[in-house]
């Protein structure tokens, strides 16, 4: 039975054309991979079947009562709220019920024996509504989770304002689980997440007997879970059964074919064309030639699939830096209260080292510390020689009113502008990225936007706070090529092993000196 039913849905978005007539089925039970380059339209598909956005023409259709838990990279979680209270929101249709009853019972003074019978029978079936959904045990539930997702760790009267990508997630995450939906929209989930709880996410979806549909550019994660994939590219979506690694042989012989029926039809063009030429201007072959061009006229022309730009990553490296990268002695990091024991670490030129553990264990704090952006509770760093530093921020600054072009401009003002064109062009965006607004594009855009300014600077130190979220498949791998011939030294917050692992020379657990884990 069909769930949910999109048909002929076509959408465009800042001039650019989203979908085109596009349609799709989710049956129960189906565990589909949502994938596509970044900006091809995956989050504005969820978007549009969630109601969010309207479709510029076609239908979605939701068979009845169906329940949808959707979790969106976007999602803002409200200044003043606590974990628990989000938490809590996932019951808000039982707590309605409640208030209902209680409405019912005040009611219930004026009401004429019928009406009474009526409102009786109503609360009878409240109520029993109220007890199979577990409404008398929200509170242990909500512990329950809690702790299986490590949110009792961080306190659930925290401030969800205050939490970090990955604590936003989680707590997210454990919402859509205690509202046990019928379908799971899920929008890169992944991101952000530490390794422990992406095991536990995983786990979670192979034994999930409902629908759901994810968008991932984690590989390893969406074959070890889904059995259907939508492939969004150039306005289109089309089926295939099975994981990511089947999805990609079946697209390479689909490739090959078209190529060969494309290379076999020009020539057919061609051919019909030189006899057309030849021959219309003599009257003893004028119709044969008219019927060459009439073949011509009717002809369906095999058109080439598009690819999208791919990127390159080319890191500029500076003059060396002095042997010394950077030295803590006694450091402690933290806000408030301290992250961490007090840390002696030192990095040597050349270095390249992954920090890697649980969010919420200080591996950003500990970046901004050493970066001096951040004050350490007590102890000291010291920075090298000759340093050159380029830092990838995890967190994207909100609401950039500037187009791709000037804020790259303006980071490189003696740049032209022929010049500025070609370095976001050689990161995989287009001409119509380039002119639009940062605000408009996808996470990955972004993303692509940012490594841009990167690349183009001169730098012996890469300090990158979780670089691969967003990226989309061929970008990933790129910039894996990239920081793999990179001259300098790398310092590396990543929870994806088979990104770092090729790339780094040690492996920092923050979970060895961390407060809390």
């Amino acid at each position: 039975m069909s769930i949910l039913t999109v048909k002929n849905v076509s959408h465009d978005f800042g001039g650019r054309v989203i979908f085109e007539d596009v349609s799709f089925r989710l049956l129960r039970g189906e565990h589909v991979g949502l994938i596509g380059a970044n900006g091809e339209g995956k989050s504005t598909f969820m978007n549009i079947i969630t109601g969010k956005l309207m479709p510029d023409a076609g239908n979605i259709e939701w068979s009845k009562n169906v329940r949808v838990g959707y979790l969106d990279q976007h999602t803002k979680l409200k200044k003043g709220d606590t974990i628990e209270d989000v938490l809590k929101s996932a019951f808000t249709y039982l707590f309605d019920m409640e208030q209902r009853i209680n409405s019912i019972y005040e009611q219930m003074a004026d009401a004429t024996p019928q009406a009474m019978d009526k409102m009786l029978e109503e609360v009878g079936t409240l109520q029993d509504l109220l007890t199979n959904n577990d409404f008398y045990t929200i509170d242990s539930k909500v512990q329950e989770v809690g702790r299986a997702l490590g949110l009792s760790d961080i306190g659930l009267d925290r401030d969800v304002h205050d939490l970090s990508g990955g604590q936003r997630t989680k707590v997210l995450l454990a919402k859509l689980l205690l509202e046990k939906p019928d379908i799971l929209l899920l929008d890169e989930p992944t991101n952000y997440l530490d390794e422990q709880h992406i095991e536990w996410l995983k786990r979670y979806l192979q034994e999930y007997e409902k629908a759901f549909i994810l968008i991932s550019h984690d590989i390893p994660f969406l074959n070890s879970v889904i059995n259907l994939i939508y492939h969004v590219e150039n306005s289109r979506l089309s089926r295939y059964v099975g994981d990511y690694d089947s999805f990609m042989k079946v697209r390479e012989a689909k490739i090959k074919q078209v190529e060969a029926a494309y290379k076999k039809q020009q020539q057919e063009i061609a051919s019909l064309k030189d006899f057309v030429a030849r021959n219309k201007a003599r009257v003893s072959t004028r119709n044969m030639a008219m019927s060459r061009q009439k073949k011509l006229d009717k002809m369906e022309k095999i058109e080439l699939i598009r690819e999208k730009p791919k990127p390159t990553f080319d890191f500029l490296s500076s003059r060396a830096s002095g042997r010394m990268v950077f030295e803590t002695k006694d450091l402690v990091i933290g806000y408030d209260e301290p992250l961490s024991k007090p840390l002696n670490l030192l990095m040597e030129r050349g270095e390249k080292i992954a920090l890697v553990g649980a969010n919420g264990l200080g591996k950003t704090t500990l970046l901004r510390s050493i970066l001096g952006e951040i004050k350490s509770i007590s102890g000291s760093v010291e920075l090298g020689d000759y340093l050159y530093i380029g830092y990838f921020e995890q967190e994207i600054k909100k609401g950039n009113k500037n187009t791709c072009l000037q804020e790259v401009w303006d980071e490189f003002p003696s740049y032209s502008q022929v010049e500025i064109r070609g370095a976001l062009a050689k990161c995989g965006l287009t001409t119509d990225h380039i002119e639009s607004k940062i605000i408009v594009l996808s996470g990955g855009e972004q993303a692509k936007v940012r490594l841009c300014k990167l690349i183009n600077k001169e730098t012996n130190l890469l300090v990158l706070d979780e670089p691969t979220n967003h990226l989309d498949v061929e970008a990933k791998a790129e910039l894996k090529k990239a920081l793999k011939e990179y001259k300098g030294s790398i310092l590396l917050i990543c929870h994806e092993p088979e990104f770092y692992q090729d790339v780094v020379t040690k492996v920092w657990q923050c979970e060895d000196w961390a407060m809390k884990i």
